[in-house]
């Protein structure tokens, strides 16, 4: 399965997280990603002044692409990205809307020379409008498009995610929009032009909240499912450890009952936790009079929706992670974990790709560019 997209051959220009996750995910299904960067690199490669840090922002996004430093500014690396571009499926790009334009490297002049190319402009709030031409970041685009708003502590305060999910979410958008316009140019032999953006994917999210208040004025989602009822919210453990519990069947409900001595809770199942019955402070107590661990084993022996809420580091150890997901070690023997599909290996070499380390290798092997040509490029600074 994960030579499904083999022969797929992806020019990436986006730094960052939405863009390379994107191409990451493609790549993980067998395409060629080359990624096309600055002589100083993706700015991921110095986006912090921690350098562990910054190390994992580009490591968590740029495994095993090839990587390809050109000066953009200068006349003979455009000219050189146009020679590539005819070797290439798909174009990613996430620079503001008209710096491509601007280089002579647009859809609509680039696309002349490749009628089958697809080529996905990824952005924070699209192409064209009044916030196009605005910067932003991750949580820009999640307190535009509501999702902010969703997620407050019981003061009403929103509380400030440490999981980049509008970038995370925009890079999905776009490999969707990319496969299939993937799948039309298989059955059209046309390329197409995609305006992807990161504000339209949260806002997509927030559906059934949109609908929810013009149906029943309610602001914070579905009751049901916001922790205002007992059998679906967030408990605290007797060491102040959390466990999520999501009973909202019956069957589940009743479970969880009988299995904790109490049968006499059953008709309580959709009690609102702000309400002044006893029995509130009942289940509370009960959640807090056990540990963490206890309740985890719990959670292993009955089948009630209760979950332990576990840090990353726990997480790492699962498992459910060893059994689903793919299993990369690096030469430092630092673990990458990766989505695996149907028939996939539990376990993948991966690399990370040095600044323009695949660049001369490129150049002569795809472009047949002959060794002086590449050597007056590097002697110019054109290249790395």
């Amino acid at each position: 399965m994960e030579h499904m997209l083999k022969g797929m051959r992806i020019l990436d220009f986006s730094h960052y997280i939405p863009g390379p996750f994107a191409s990451m995910r493609l790549g993980d299904l067998g395409a060629e990603v080359i990624k096309v960067e600055p002589l100083t690199g993706d700015l991921s490669r110095s986006a912090t002044s921690d350098s562990n840090e910054r190390d994992s922002v580009f490591q968590a996004y740029n495994r095993n692409k090839k990587s390809l430093a050109v000066n953009l500014k200068s006349e003979e690396g455009v000219e050189m990205v146009r020679d590539l571009i005819q070797h290439a499926d798909i174009v990613i790009e996430s620079f503001r809307p008209g710096v491509m334009k601007r280089l002579g490297l647009d859809y609509d002049t680039v696309s002349k020379w490749n009628t089958e190319l697809i080529y996905c402009s990824l952005s924070g709030y699209g192409q064209v409008g009044a916030l196009s031409q605005f910067g932003s970041h991750d949580i820009n685009y999640m307190a535009l498009s509501g999702m902010l708003s969703q997620l407050k502590d019981r003061t009403g305060r929103p509380i400030h995610p440490s999981i980049t999910l509008a970038d995370l979410i925009g890079g999905l958008a776009a490999t969707e929009s990319i496969l299939a316009a993937y799948i039309s140019r298989e059955k059209t032999g046309e390329g197409s032009y995609i305006d992807s953006s990161i504000l339209d994917s949260m806002l997509s999210l927030t559906q059934l909240h949109m609908l929810n208040i013009q149906y029943a004025d309610e602001h914070q989602g579905l009751t049901s499912l916001n922790g205002e009822l007992v059998s679906y919210s967030i408990y605290e453990t007797a060491d102040n450890r959390y466990v999520s519990f999501a009973a909202l069947e019956p069957k589940f409900w009743e479970t969880f009952c009988e299995k904790v001595g109490r049968e006499d809770w059953i008709s309580y199942q959709f009690t609102k936790k702000d309400s002044d019955d006893p029995f509130v402070q009942d289940i509370i107590k009960l959640f807090k009079s056990k540990t963490f661990q206890q309740w985890e084993a719990f959670s292993s022996q009955v089948d009630c929706c209760l979950t332990p809420i576990y840090e990353m580091e726990e997480v790492l150890t699962k498992p459910y992670v060893k059994e689903r997901m793919i299993q990369e070690k690096d030469s430092a023997g630092i673990v990458h974990v990766a989505s695996r599909y149907h028939a996939q290996k539990n376990q993948r070499e991966v690399w990370f790709p040095g600044l323009g380390e695949q660049t001369e290798g490129i150049l002569s092997d795809l472009l047949c560019y002959p060794e002086e040509k590449i050597e007056t490029m590097k002697e110019r600074m054109i290249i790395l």
